[in-house]
């Protein structure tokens, strides 16, 4: 583990960027920046796209480490460059900023009012590859619909024996169970979620470090005691589909939680924008998720 990068994620001023869209949510992600699906006709298109959209918010010099520690990245972007370096080894070396790794395959079907993650595979090879890539840590995602007990604890279990793994090679995991903010119930499913993971920080082994990445919750600062918990490193929040301005003003009454945006993050930003069209765009949203960030 980097100490340097270890300190910046535990004590800096700042969030973290998510950059980590996916197989299933890249089409989106790319149609919110303004290009259409009819614009590429295969994935590694798609790929070379949203690679070319994550490339330009990088190397935008709103994109800095004195507002962003961190920034999440896909598998497919780990393993690209950006100026002749690997993605991360950019992240770090020329912006200062801490590489992460999604690592999930995204969400099983829904049983028990939850999704639980869908098999890992190789994910131990994986591990290896993150750690030639200079990664940080992991991030990995599982959601919960409904407020039932049963399925909030498989949710946390598997977190938390994943992350068990992903700590054992050396990174940090960002565990996420996602409540849907659509929820009927999102305050229960919060409650029982509390209670879940606090029951099994104790089960993490001897030295073992975790972050974890929670929607922001409908009782303000409800979260706090977690974030003081030897075991955490950090709290961040996900956006989970409220509006950058939603997100902000929620984020801005949670104390101890950093923003880890992705779609908030983006918002406003297209690619028929001129680069300080862009550049100034992108520096709005960056300045007012750092204040939210940081009150």
């Amino acid at each position: 583990m980097n100490n340097k990068q270890y300190e910046r994620i535990q004590t800096g001023k700042g969030f973290i960027a998510a950059l980590d869209q996916s197989g299933g949510s890249t089409p989106k992600a790319l149609s919110i920046y303004g290009i259409a699906e009819s614009s590429y006709t295969t994935e590694e298109e798609m790929y070379n796209l949203v690679h070319e959209m994550r490339t330009r918010i990088i190397k935008s010099p709103a994109f800095d480490s004195q507002h962003i520690l961190g920034a999440i990245l896909f598998e497919n972007t780990m393993d690209r460059m950006i100026d002749g370096q690997y993605t991360a080894d950019f992240l770090w070396e020329k912006k200062g900023i801490v590489p992460f790794l999604k690592v999930d395959k995204g969400l099983a079907d829904l049983e028990e009012g939850v999704q639980l993650m869908k098999t890992i595979a190789g994910l131990d090879d994986l591990l290896k590859r993150a750690n030639e890539r200079n990664i940080f840590g992991t991030k990995m995602r599982s959601v919960i619909k409904e407020a039932n007990p049963s399925g909030i604890e498989k949710v946390v279990k598997q977190q938390f024996e994943i992350a068990n793994q992903i700590a054992e090679a050396g990174l940090v995991p960002i565990i996420e169970p996602e409540v849907d903010i659509h929820s009927t119930d999102k305050e229960e499913s919060e409650r029982l979620l509390k209670e879940a993971l606090m029951d099994h920080l104790s089960t993490l082994g001897k030295g073992i470090k975790v972050m974890f990445k929670l929607t922001l919750p409908a009782k303000d600062n409800f979260y706090q005691n977690l974030t003081e918990d030897p075991y955490v490193v950090r709290m961040v929040a996900l956006s989970g589909g409220y509006t950058q301005a939603e997100a902000n003003e929620k984020l801005s009454r949670n104390h101890g939680m950093i923003a880890s945006f992705s779609r908030a993050l983006t918002e406003g930003i297209t690619v028929d924008q001129t680069d300080e069209e862009f550049n100034t765009m992108l520096s709005k949203s960056i300045q007012i998720i750092y204040e939210a960030s940081i009150k």
